[in-house]
């Protein structure tokens, strides 16, 4: 088995910290688990958000204002108003444009530090290697356990560290996976839960939620990246930001009979299963179609007296009511205003094509 080693993270590094560094961050220096020496690996680390809304955005601004040398953003989504309650990286401009919330992301932090890259884009098993074999650690900040699970074969598989976060409500878990050290993402959860489960739309999501969860799985990145990986606490924390309750049990090690860091069964990564999935936050269900490319401009011009249309390099929208379909470059769409994968197959393969 691989293990999450300073070999494996210092194999990226290149970047030597400068006399403006040493003052840029000379109160993160001078708190004494950091130091120069560590604040000089983070300067040199690369980290992956996956999933830019709630949690991610808080990881990506921390991550930012901390000096990580190099963060990629990858989220598929685009920005509403219902986001700006709680993504702190967005503002209202950007929902009223549809920006894709890896472009604004990047816009906006930029402005403030680090070397950042945005990626308009579903993480899939044809384009992870691609996306995350570059970087040190990875940050989930994604809606869904599909994704997580890919993220977490592809963490185990290579032996990169990733932190894993969800909230929902007032209530949000963070678990750091550390190859080799800890369980992983299926030791805990096999396999997806079964039935309805609550969603940020179902049962709403309190801001300060999702900034606490967020700076917690960045607080744990930062001590990879200084070289104190073992200052991370093998321990599940659980926090209810409504009660004030804050709760920490004892992350159990590695399973021998776990499917991925047992018996190093990567379905996920090997795209053996990839259903259509339901999105938090949202009355919607989204589609994969990796089998064709979608010239968005020629879509738009066929869909023109179809309902209302709007289309950029980035993506089509077309509001065709009770439904709202948005069509990506790789064939990608989400499907809004109905959760049944059955409507959602019908409306992609009725106006897009089957």
């Amino acid at each position: 088995m691989i293990a999450c080693s300073d070999q494996n993270l210092q194999r990226l590094w290149v970047r030597k910290m400068t006399g403006s560094d040493n003052e840029r961050y000379s109160r993160q220096i001078r708190y004494r688990e950091i130091g120069e020496a560590g604040q000089n690996r983070i300067l040199q680390g690369r980290v992956a958000v996956v999933g830019c809304g709630g949690l991610g955005s808080s990881q990506a601004e921390a991550l930012a204002r901390a000096g990580v040398g190099f963060v990629r953003v990858i989220d598929r989504d685009y920005i509403e108003f219902s986001n700006l309650q709680r993504q702190l990286l967005f503002d209202e401009h950007d929902a009223e444009v549809a920006s894709p919330k890896a472009i604004a992301a990047a816009q906006r932090m930029r402005a403030i530090n680090s070397e950042i890259e945005p990626v308009v884009a579903d993480l899939t098993p044809s384009n992870a290697d691609e996306l995350l074999a570059d970087v040190h650690l990875i940050l989930d900040g994604t809606d869904n356990f599909e994704t997580r699970y890919l993220i977490n074969d592809f963490a185990i598989s290579r032996g990169l560290p990733w932190i894993y976060g969800a909230a929902v409500g007032s209530y949000g878990l963070k678990m750091p996976v550390l190859p080799g050290r800890t369980c992983c993402l299926r030791c805990i959860f096999p396999k997806p839960a079964s039935g309805a489960q609550p969603t940020c739309e179902t049962a709403g999501i309190l801001g300060p939620l999702t900034m606490t969860i967020g700076a917690l799985q960045a607080a744990d990145a930062l001590k990879i990246l200084a070289g104190h990986m073992d200052r991370v606490a093998p321990r599940i924390t659980i926090v209810d930001v409504w009660n004030g309750e804050i709760l920490q049990t004892p992350q159990p090690a590695p399973r021998a009979d776990c499917p991925a860091c047992g018996r190093r069964e990567f379905v996920y990564l090997e795209g053996k299963t990839r259903p259509p999935i339901s999105l938090c936050g949202r009355n919607a269900v989204q589609i994969h179609d990796r089998t064709r490319q979608v010239d968005l401009q020629q879509l738009a011009a066929r869909l023109a007296t179809v309902g209302t249309v709007r289309a950029n390099e980035f993506a089509l929208r077309l509001q065709i009511a009770p439904y709202e379909l948005t069509v990506f470059p790789d064939g990608r769409a989400i499907i809004k205003g109905t959760t049944d994968v059955g409507v959602a197959r019908s409306l992609y393969a009725k106006y897009v094509g089957n």
